[in-house]
């Protein structure tokens, strides 16, 4: 599960920062709470392995202060503050909204279809793991497209520490190539 943890590149390879949600998995995201004091030993992390990044200062003047000058509850709270942080900084102004403002039918397929209809959008992009579970002509029944994301082909990008790694966070890419990190990513919208 990516919603609480992603990994970074290091001089001793790939690295995991996990922020602590607890134990129970069967809570919606919306009601994870946050564990603990992880916010300084994240940044330290990111700090001592991207000092050396090309665009290191660039980043750190408005990523530092979401990491340790702010506190958060709630794990979607803390998604959505560096998501919206980033696409700032991209130049990305894609609406974003909560999946709670929406009256959503029960059902995986039924509940993404119906937020995806109420949203105004014609389509849904998803992970190729949600094949074993999303119904797809629930999306065709109401003309919304599934398009399976292939996360394989993605142009390499300077980074530093070696061979490169794929399935690393968006900091790597920031930390390594600053605002021309939108020249590698794919489905950027404005």
């Amino acid at each position: 599960d990516w919603r609480n943890r992603n990994q970074i590149k290091t001089p001793q390879g790939v690295q995991w920062l996990t922020v602590p949600v607890g134990q129970a998995i069967d809570r919606r995201i919306r009601d994870v709470t946050l564990d603990g004091r992880w916010q300084a030993k994240h940044w330290k992390s990111l700090a001592a392995n991207y000092r050396r990044a090309a665009h290191f200062a660039e980043i750190a003047s408005w990523l530092e202060p979401i990491y340790v000058g702010r506190s958060y509850s709630h794990l979607s709270q803390m998604n959505r503050c560096f998501i919206e942080a980033i696409n700032s900084y991209l130049g990305i102004s894609t609406l974003i909204s909560n999946s709670w403002d929406y009256d959503l039918p029960d059902g995986k397929s039924e509940r993404l279809a119906g937020l995806c209809v109420q949203a105004g959008a014609g389509e849904y992009v998803s992970g190729p793991a949600a094949k074993d579970y999303l119904d797809e002509g629930v999306f065709r029944a109401r003309e919304i497209k599934l398009t399976w994301f292939d996360y394989d082909g993605y142009p390499e990008y300077p980074q530093l520490w070696g061979a490169f790694s794929h399935r690393v966070s968006i900091v790597d890419l920031l930390m390594n190539c600053g605002r021309e990190a939108q020249r590698y990513m794919r489905y950027v919208g404005k």
